[in-house]
């Protein structure tokens, strides 16, 4: 789509639009999505799958590096463990058994270093690698269980020392962890009655220890799951505190000078894309105040910023509280056109719902807009997020000289950038501009003009 520069006004039950475009009101709200951090109790998780899944890829590098770690340190003990197995058995066919399952768990323990490496970012291949490395080196103890008969309660220290590795130290599901370990202690004891030759006392001995092992290993397990969640959940608030306005929930002004908006600019010229900055200010917030008092001036600044977020792409677009009763919406991927039909819905929501305040009276807002598009497929120079910014405040000026519950928008071109190399150098007040037939905004021969007429639409 071509630049263009418009101006919307209202009157009474009508518009006019300074512009080649006629949007036509028509909300559309959402509701508001908050994090929920509650636990499953049982699976200790959270409720959440976006929330759990949010929380493993934050913990992603520190389960990547325990996960490896415990992988070396398992497979290296297995192997070495094979000079005993050739002690107790000697060089026969048994020993080579046990030799080629010993080798079967380091060669598990590769795969699941090589399905962790740094390029893999996603949590299901660590799961599959530690509930491999858990089942595999299981199944191989128990063949060693088979073997050598004799040293049950050696067998039965060492799976002790296995099933805390499985519980503590090789990071996984709860769940999986514990049906790994009970199934492998089902089977030691299934292997200890048939092969071993115990007394009935011992049997029952060993397995009450064995179950209490398992017991520990699960109330440690519980704590571990329990405290990270809390951990990145307390983590979570504090970073939602740091970003956020305490008192709209919009993103902060830091936030957005910091993060939010160069991120958003680098990956609209990455990938050639639209963007939209859109300037929101309350018409004469002071009057509100002054009549009504601070509290209900809260209430229309809580109201509007509500509004705003319930009526943008959640998962998309920000909402930013930038002054005392001026907001900031970053737009990607959001044409002019769009823009605009988005900045009439937010303008027209908030004049058509009237605030309560305090006392019950209600309190009539407006909102005035600038809205500024930039497309990165033809912009050739460049230009800072300090630049579109302050031509989107500039938008805003206009419309708000312009009579108010007014929408001004522009797209950006390189003809703008060349006007000047940072904010205070742009051609504005905006009525300097001329717009040629196809809808470009250009700069205007001459001094700017003052109270230029231009094409309206009505409707």
């Amino acid at each position: 789509m071509s630049g263009r520069m418009c101006r919307r006004r209202t009157g009474a039950g009508q518009f006019v639009l300074h512009c080649t475009l006629l949007v036509s009101a028509s909300p559309t709200l959402k509701a508001a999505v908050h994090t929920d951090f509650s636990i499953d109790s049982v699976r200790v998780e959270f409720v959440d799958p976006d929330t759990e899944r949010d929380f493993q890829r934050h913990h992603l590098d520190r389960t990547r590096a325990s996960l490896r770690l415990t992988l070396v340190f398992c497979s290296l003990f297995y192997v070495a463990f094979s000079l005993t197995d050739f002690a107790a058995l000697g060089y026969g066919t048994p020993a080579l058994v046990l030799l080629v399952g010993r080798l079967l768990v380091a060669f598990t323990a590769c795969f699941g270093l090589y399905m962790v490496r740094d390029e893999i970012h996603t949590i299901a291949p660590h799961r599959m690698a530690a509930s491999a490395a858990e089942i595999v080196g299981m199944a191989v103890f128990m063949l060693v269980v088979w073997y050598r008969a004799g040293e049950l309660p050696w067998h039965a220290m060492s799976l002790c020392i296995m099933l805390v590795v499985v519980y503590v130290f090789i990071p996984n599901r709860l769940i999986t962890s514990v049906a790994i370990a009970f199934a492998a202690t089902l089977a030691f004891i299934v292997i200890a009655l048939e092969r071993g030759e115990l007394k009935p006392s011992d049997d029952i001995t060993m397995s009450m220890l064995l179950l209490l092992v398992n017991s520990f290993g699960i109330v440690a397990a519980r704590r571990y799951h329990q405290l990270w969640r809390d951990e990145y959940r307390v983590l979570m608030e504090l970073k939602h505190l740091s970003i956020r306005d305490h008192l709209s929930g919009c993103f902060n002004r830091r936030h957005l000078h910091a993060t939010l908006l160069p991120s958003e600019m680098m990956r609209a010229r990455k990938g050639r894309q639209w963007i939209t900055l859109m300037v929101c200010d309350i018409d004469h917030f002071k009057r509100i105040n002054d009549s009504y008092g601070h509290q209900s001036g809260d209430a229309v600044l809580q109201h509007v910023a509500g509004t705003l977020q319930a009526m943008t792409r959640g998962e998309l677009d920000s909402v930013v509280r930038y002054g005392g009763e001026e907001f900031l919406l970053v737009l990607p991927q959001t044409d002019l056109e769009r823009g605009m039909r988005v900045a009439e819905r937010l303008r027209a929501a908030v004049e058509q719902n009237p605030i309560p305040d305090v006392s019950g009276k209600e309190i009539a807002a407006t909102m005035s807009i600038g809205v500024l598009s930039a497309n990165f497929a033809t912009i050739r120079r460049t230009v800072s997020e300090a630049t579109l910014i302050a031509a989107a405040d500039a938008l805003l000026y206009d419309a708000k000289k312009s009579g108010r519950n007014s929408i001004r928008c522009l797209q950006w071109t390189d003809e703008l950038s060349r006007a000047g190399a940072h904010p205070g150098n742009l051609p504005f007040p905006l009525t300097g501009l001329d717009i040629d037939t196809r809808g470009r905004a250009a700069l205007a021969d001459g001094p700017p003009t003052q109270g230029r007429s231009e094409p309206s639409i009505t409707g």
